[in-house]
């Protein structure tokens, strides 16, 4: 068996000067190569913002809408987004898209329109070895799932309104999602809405089999906003007021230590891709977390998802 520690993203370059288009044309079993090395990194074709969305329409045939997402985004085309709007200066930890919901895409694929002047990578981990990288007592308390607590606002507030968040203004479109979702949610008096969903902190692979860690506990949790940070919260949000938090499934709290845990051994474990304008990536979002290393500079990374 391969040791996961030595694992890294596939490197695909163009023939003489094809296409990435041409090449996916010509490329038999994109979706064993995938599986097999769970991140696939295409370099060296010139895409440009211009010519994407061929590509897109060839990796990703059914892109999906990032409905019910928590990363703040802007929407720049077909189901096309900014990769994410943080803050340069903030490592962004390692997670699977959309972990935390009732369904995911199974795939992500991010372009690089603008590389960073300094930092700005995006790192991937091997899932199955964050899992295994994690002590017993962690992994044992996780097994019965997490909790995760949604406060939306109605326009105005802290975090991502739930219009932003559901990419409508009608509430029954976001009842109907909802209960799909088998979650449970309230309209507040302000507007707001909040939504509480609890969810397994681990998955199988489908094809694999591998069970991978698979969900966001620690980037909800207020141990990973810093000492300062989470105590400024603190001051001015209750715990149920915050715009997300986390807690065990059964409503008991998650120790601070076993989400620093988490996060750090995640991001210990990853391997980092350094991007190049025109460079894309695909990945296996359950095979595999993702994150995004601080920079500076200008940095443009768009990112699209399928099922």
């Amino acid at each position: 068996m391969q040791d996961r520690r030595l694992w890294k993203p596939m490197e695909i370059t163009p023939h003489r000067g094809e296409s990435l288009v041409d090449r996916l044309a010509a490329e038999p079993g994109l979706e064993d190569l995938l599986v097999h090395h769970k991140a696939l990194v295409f370099r060296g074709f010139a895409v440009t913002e211009q010519t994407l969305e061929p590509v897109l329409d060839s990796l990703l045939p059914n892109r999906l809408a990032y409905v019910h997402g928590n990363s703040p985004r802007t929407k720049v085309g077909d189901n096309v987004y900014t990769s994410t709007e943080y803050p340069p200066e903030f490592v962004i930890s390692m997670h699977s898209e959309l972990s935390y919901a009732h369904a995911w895409p199974s795939r992500l694929l991010f372009f690089c329109h603008t590389a960073a002047a300094t930092g700005g990578g995006t790192p991937v981990v091997d899932a199955a070895l964050w899992l295994e990288s994690l002590d017993d007592e962690v992994r044992e308390a996780f097994a019965s799932g997490v909790r995760y607590t949604q406060n939306l606002h109605g326009g105005r507030g802290l975090g991502k309104s739930w219009q932003d968040t559901f990419e409508t203004d009608q509430h029954d479109d976001v009842e109907r999602f909802l209960s799909a979702a088998q979650a449970k949610w309230e309209w507040l008096r302000d507007g707001g809405l909040r939504v509480v969903q609890e969810r397994p902190s681990t998955v199988r692979h489908p094809v694999s089999g591998d069970e991978v860690w698979f969900n966001q506990a620690d980037q909800w949790h207020p141990a990973t906003l810093g000492d300062t940070t989470a105590a400024a919260l603190a001051k001015v949000l209750g715990p149920d007021e915050r715009p997300q938090s986390v807690t065990f499934a059964d409503g008991s709290p998650i120790p601070d230590e076993h989400v620093i845990q988490i996060r750090d051994r995640g991001l210990a474990n990853a391997v980092d891709v350094d991007w190049r304008a025109g460079d894309l990536m695909l990945i296996d979002n359950v095979a595999l977390g993702h994150g995004r290393q601080a920079f500076t500079g200008s940095r443009r990374v768009l990112v699209a998802m399928s099922d």
